[in-house]
């Protein structure tokens, strides 16, 4: 039978070339010529892996990497499909040669069975979508992204209409039923993000949605703060969908000159969410009550579920190509036809990279523990920040229910000055360091080293101990009630800090591991959003025996022995990462 279909040589790491009919008779797939395109580095490979969430050695829209153990895995099995196809459809070509089909080399065979994309313009490839199309998905991506943080820190303001109406006094209680919504974030993507690599993104983005706003609801309606908690973190776990795909989203639809335009208007929703939440949360919540900050929650996020189902589309290219592969088995009645991204991994090896990795990461990587528990006393921070504006500012201010969300602008204008700063000083250093280091390898007859990660660590440095300077001036000028707006501009100065490691960190494991920099990431993210959630159970406590200036002194005493971080990363990372190589994960 013939089709349209482009059936191309080449693995993903070869390039692609004409592809003749080898067998020349009517059961045979007809040729066709492949569009010379040229191939994915590995570091494309690699940063476009990260943007999607998961390992290089997962089949991304470029192709994917494998080390020895990956590629051995992949031809087992490869073998192991074949076999099956072979006694499920009878014998292949190459052994029925009574029948008149000619032998061929299996080099000539794995290339006509490598399906890909039907030329350059095939509109089946997300990347060749209209506008209208890429523009549609990227909004409500987008929107998403901006919902789901929003409710982390929406709700934090009618903490104390809360406590009031269950009769509670309980401070631990009164900070978890905020923070552990982050807690879902940790555990949401070990799960979340394998399933979107075997089903695509379209459905785990779909069952997400409606089980945000269900969850939401069952917020809205709770009768007790257990439930309340409960309900909180399973939102948290379906929130965290939109953060993990959204990435993999938008490099799905874009190309590479064009991507960080789109980058920069996804990532807005993560870090203003926080910030206008509470906002809009302490106002509502002053208006209506605190319930009505979940019904708020339950109508935006409906909205943009009912959109998704309408408008949104299936964008990761691997899925796609699998469903063209299956079909055109089908047509053809050629078992071995096999899609170019198909890496031979199996549901459960997902699952392992997913869960796993990240795990024997934390344990066999200094680098990974090092940077994972310095960013989560950071974000444990911000957190329990979080949890002690509203006493703070209603009791020592005077500050109403409404106006109390108006005190987290300060960590927003801080986190929002930290991302310009970042943009503009993180490539221009970058380059300078990277020159600098080749000239005086060129200049001592010694190879150049090129782009180094420990070269991304230079904000890092100039920004980090803005951190403790906030939490020394925010802890005293706040316990001697010296104006309201000094404690705030504090909170400013470790928003600006707080993203400067941030960023630092999350660009620095991406060129540090290369092939598992999704791990590193994970790993990263789990015990962020761990300490996160479990930090601010002990800050009233803290506050109580303390007071508002020795106990965020304290903190600052903390934060300030961990500025030599990235000094010692950059002494040393080098070092480290070859003493401690990970391979074969």
């Amino acid at each position: 039978m013939t089709t349209s279909s482009s059936v191309t040589s080449a693995s993903p790491s070869e390039d692609d070339k004409t592809v003749h009919d080898p067998a020349g008779d009517s059961t045979s797939m007809a040729h066709h010529e492949a569009y010379p395109t040229r191939e994915a580095s590995d570091h494309e490979k690699t940063m476009l892996a990260a943007y999607e969430g998961h390992d290089a050695d997962i089949p991304s829209n470029e192709g994917y990497i494998l080390d020895e153990a990956g590629e051995l895995k992949r031809q087992q099995s490869m073998a192991s499909r074949k076999r099956h196809s072979v006694s499920s459809h009878g014998q292949s070509p190459k052994q029925d040669v009574e029948k008149g089909i000619t032998t061929i080399s299996s080099q000539e065979r794995a290339d006509s069975n490598i399906v890909w994309w039907d030329g350059p313009d095939d509109p089946n490839n997300p990347i060749n979508w209209s506008s209208w199309l890429k523009t549609s998905n990227i909004i409500l991506v987008s929107a998403i992204c901006f919902v789901t943080p929003l409710a982390s820190s929406m709700f934090a303001p009618g903490v104390p209409q809360l406590m009031a109406e269950f009769h509670s006094t309980n401070t631990e209680l009164a900070a978890f039923v905020v923070s552990v919504y982050i807690l879902g974030f940790a555990f949401g993507p070990m799960v979340l993000a394998p399933l979107s690599e075997i089903y695509g993104r379209l459905p785990v983005y779909h069952v997400s949605n409606v089980l945000f706003v269900c969850f939401n609801i069952g917020c809205a309606l709770s009768t007790s703060l257990n439930m309340l908690i409960g309900f909180r973190f399973l939102a948290g776990i379906f929130g965290s969908t939109a953060l993990t795909n959204g990435g993999g989203t938008i490099t799905d639809i874009v190309s590479q000159e064009k991507r960080g335009r789109a980058m920069s208007f996804f990532v807005i929703g993560p870090l203003i969410g926080p910030i206008v939440g509470p906002i809009a949360g302490g106002y509502l919540s002053q208006a209506k009550g605190w319930r009505w900050v979940f019904w708020l929650l339950t109508i935006l996020g409906g909205t943009f579920t009912i959109l998704c189902l309408v408008f949104m589309r299936e964008t990761y290219a691997v899925i796609i190509l699998e469903r063209k592969t299956k079909r055109l088995q089908k047509e053809t009645g050629n078992m071995d036809l096999r899609s170019k991204l198909d890496a031979g991994l199996s549901p459960k090896d997902y699952f392992l990279r997913s869960i796993v990795r990240p795990g024997k990461l934390l344990i066999k990587s200094p680098i990974v523990l090092f940077s994972s528990v310095y960013i989560g006393i950071i974000y444990g921070y911000l957190y329990l920040l979080f949890t002690t504006f509203t006493p703070v500012f209603e009791d020592r201010y005077g500050f109403s229910s409404g106006s109390v969300g108006l005190t987290y602008l300060g960590l927003g204008v801080g986190s929002m000055s930290g991302l310009a700063l970042f943009a503009v000083l993180s490539d221009r250093l970058l380059r300078s360091k990277t020159e600098a280091a080749n000239a005086k390898a060129e200049a001592e007859g010694k190879p150049t080293p090129g782009m180094m990660p420990e070269y991304r660590l230079p904000p890092m440095i100039y920004f980090s101990w803005l951190i403790p300077a906030g939490l020394f001036i925010y802890g005293w000028t706040a316990q001697y009630r010296v104006h309201w707006i000094v404690p705030i501009i504090s909170t400013a100065l470790i928003g600006i800090g707080n993203l400067a490691v941030f960023m630092c960190i999350q660009l620095y494991l991406v060129d540090a591991f290369t092939i598992y920099a999704a791990s590193a990431l994970a790993a990263n993210t789990i015990i962020r959003s761990i300490m996160g959630a479990v930090l601010p159970l002990a800050g009233q406590k803290m506050y109580n025996v303390l007071g508002l200036g020795w106990g965020n002194s304290l903190m600052a005493f903390i934060a300030l022995a961990c500025t030599p971080a990235p000094w010692v990363l950059t002494i040393w990372g080098e070092r480290l990462r070859k003493r401690f190589e990970i391979k074969g994960l």
